[in-house]
């Protein structure tokens, strides 16, 4: 039986850092939608579900934390990976509080966030 890749969801704004990652990922053995706003990640959810968010904190329109609390509140246990390039210890606090797999300061370090989405994938199943 063929093992299936997992699909991540990559939201940024940036489309320097959307390309790094979706060539990162893919580069890993994994399927990757792109998106350069949150809410064209959140109505990509009609359609499509990702095994994995990686999701930057700061954007334009609706923020990374406007996108978790959203996915919280229609009840979308999808695991987050939140990203920043402004670690603020509060923020960390509340986006780990409120379920985030992990928050991971720019610039990443390649096997730091594979790891994270593989352990946050792992948790998913468990």
């Amino acid at each position: 039986m063929e093992k299936t890749r997992p699909l991540i969801a990559v939201v940024d704004d940036e489309e320097s850092v959307r390309r790094a990652l979706v060539r990162l990922l893919h580069a890993s053995q994994m399927d990757v939608d792109a998106y350069a706003s949150g809410l064209a990640f959140l109505r990509s959810l009609t359609v499509r579900r990702p095994d994995c968010v990686v999701l930057d904190i700061q954007m334009a329109g609706l923020t990374g934390r406007d996108v978790q609390r959203q996915l919280a509140a229609a009840q979308l246990r999808l695991p987050v990976i939140i990203l920043t390039a402004h670690d603020e210890p509060v923020m960390r606090e509340q986006c780990l509080a409120d379920g985030a797999s992990a928050y991971l300061c720019k610039p990443l370090r390649a096997d730091t966030l594979l790891s994270s989405i593989e352990a946050a994938i792992g948790q998913r199943v468990s």
